[in-house]
C-alpha cells in the first residue's frame, strides 16, 4: 500500500443490515472475514471469558460440519482460517488463494449462523482455554497488563481478562454460547470485509448475500458504559520474580476523539517500535536501567489507555519511573520545536506505511475501521491528520498522562 495511493473502498448493505466493504488488492492471495462488535466488555457478571470461549467453540461443529471438516476446509486449498477476540470486538477471517472466495465466505457464514456447540467438544475446548489462561499467568510481563487494567478500570467490564476466570469458564454450556452468539453475532452488529483482486463487486456482494443473507436477528443493545474514573495508584505486588515488571499508564481519549492523532504520535514518540524512541534512549541506552521498555496505546469506542512497560532489576524501578515522569513532564510543559516535531511525524508516518504493507493486518484494520466509522479511513487521511498535529496538541496529550495523573503497578 503506497502512502500516496489508497485503494478505493466499495461498500454495500444487505437487506438484513449486514455491511460489506471491499478493497481491491493486486495479489493472488485474498482475505475476507467478519468483524463483530462484541467482545469481553459485553459479558455480564458470571460470564467472564464467554466472548473468547464462543470464538473458540464456533469451530467445534455446525449443522453441516464436524470440527475436523471445519479445520480442513481452508487448509486443503492452502488457505487459513483464524479468529481472535478483543475487549470490544471479535473477528473471524480467512486467508486463501483468491479464486476460493466463495469457499471462504460460505465457511465463515456456517460458523456464525449454524454453530451447534456440541457438549463433548465444549468440554475439551474448555481445558484448552484454561491452559491458555494459565500460560499468561506464567508470564509476568504479560500478566501485569491484565492486573493493571483490572485496577485502572475497577468495576467496569473493560477491566477483566479477555480469557476469563476458571470459575466462570467451568460453568459455560452450549446454551450459554448459543445465546451469546444469537444476541450479538447479528447483521447490524457486523461488517464483512473482503480484500483481494476481484473484477466484479456485484458478484462479491452476491456471494456474501447468498451465504449471510439468512441472518436476521434483532440486536440486543450493548450494555456498554464508559468506565468511571479511578484514583491514581502506585502499587507493588510481591510475586518473587527474578526480574521486576512495571507498568506506568493512564486513561486517554477514545478512538473517535479529535485528539487521538496527537495521542498516537505521542505514544510512538515515547516508546514506539523505533530504537530511537525517547524512553528507549533514556532508560536503556543511556542508563542501562532496563532491557525492554515500550509504550502501547489502545483506543476504544468511549475511552482509551496508554501504558508504558519496562522490565528491570528492582533497584532500578524508581529511577526508571522518574525518568519516564521527567520526559512526560517536559513534553507537557515545553512545546516541542518545529524541527523535532516534523521528524517525529515523518518517522511515525513511515512506520505506518511499512506496517500497511502487511496485507493481513491491512484487511483486519479495514474491517474494524468500517465497523466503527462506517467507512475505510485511508492512509492519506491518517497521514494528513498526523501532519496537522500542533505542538500545543502534543503538550495537551502529554498532560493526560502526566505523573500527577498516572498510575503505576510493579511486580516484584
Amino acid at each position: 500500500m503506497n502512502e500516496n495511493i489508497d485503494p478505493p473502498c466499495y461498500s454495500h448493505t444487505l437487506p438484513n443490515g449486514l455491511r460489506i466493504c471491499y478493497l481491491p488488492l493486486q495479489s493472488e492471495v485474498a482475505y475476507c472475514g467478519l468483524t463483530i462488535d462484541a467482545g469481553s466488555r459485553d459479558e455480564l457478571p458470571g460470564q467472564h471469558g464467554l466472548a473468547h470461549f464462543v470464538e473458540h467453540t464456533i469451530f467445534k461443529g455446525t449443522r453441516h460440519r464436524r470440527a475436523w471438516h471445519i479445520l480442513n476446509r481452508m487448509e486443503r486449498i492452502g488457505g487459513e482460517l483464524n479468529a481472535f477476540t478483543t475487549k470490544e470486538n471479535t473477528t473471524v477471517y480467512s486467508i486463501f488463494p483468491r479464486q476460493h472466495i466463495e469457499r471462504a465466505t460460505e465457511l465463515i457464514a456456517d460458523l456464525v449462523a449454524y454453530s451447534t456447540f456440541p457438549e463433548q467438544e465444549i468440554s475439551r475446548e474448555r481445558e484448552v482455554v484454561l491452559d491458555e489462561a494459565a500460560s499468561y499467568r506464567d508470564s509476568p510481563s504479560e500478566a501485569i497488563y491484565d492486573d493493571f487494567e483490572d485496577l485502572i478500570w475497577d468495576g467496569s467490564p473493560l477491566g477483566h481478562n479477555i480469557l476469563g476466570n476458571e470459575t466462570d469458564l467451568r460453568r459455560f454450556t452450549g446454551d450459554d454460547c448459543r445465546r451469546y452468539l444469537n444476541d450479538l453475532y447479528v447483521p447490524s452488529n457486523m461488517v464483512f470485509f473482503v480484500v483481494g483482486n476481484y473484477k466484479s463487486t456485484a458478484r462479491l456482494f452476491s456471494i456474501v448475500e447468498r451465504h449471510l443473507g439468512c441472518l436476521n436477528h434483532p440486536l440486543t443493545r450493548h450494555r456498554r458504559e464508559a468506565p468511571a474514573a479511578v484514583p491514581a495508584f502506585d502499587k507493588v505486588q510481591q510475586l518473587g520474580t527474578h526480574q521486576s515488571h512495571t507498568i506506568y499508564g493512564a486513561p486517554v481519549c477514545s478512538m473517535h476523539d479529535d485528539n487521538r492523532y496527537a495521542m498516537l504520535l505521542l505514544n510512538n514518540l515515547l516508546g514506539g517500535p523505533g530504537m530511537n524512541s525517547l524512553l528507549n534512549i533514556a532508560i536503556r541506552e543511556r542508563r542501562g536501567y532496563a532491557y525492554t521498555v515500550e509504550s502501547g496505546i489502545t483506543l476504544f469506542s468511549d475511552c482509551g489507555l496508554l501504558q508504558i512497560y519496562f522490565g528491570s532489576d528492582y533497584c532500578h524501578v524508581r529511577r526508571a519511573i522518574k525518568v519516564i515522569g521527567d520526559i512526560i513532564d517536559r513534553l507537557a510543559t515545553k512545546p516541542m520545536n518545529e524541527r523535532a516535531l516534523e521528524a517525529a511525524k515523518k518517522q511515525f508516518i513511515g512506520q505506518l506505511t511499512v506496517a500497511s504493507d502487511n496485507h493481513e493486518a491491512f484487511a483486519l484494520s479495514a474491517g474494524k475501521s468500517f465497523l466503527y466509522n462506517g467507512r475505510h479511513i485511508t492512509n492519506q487521511e491518517v497521514n494528513m491528520r498526523i501532519n496537522a498535529v500542533t505542538p500545543q496538541q502534543l503538550m495537551d496529550a502529554a498532560a493526560t498522562i502526566h505523573p500527577t495523573r498516572a498510575s503505576i503497578l510493579t511486580f516484584k
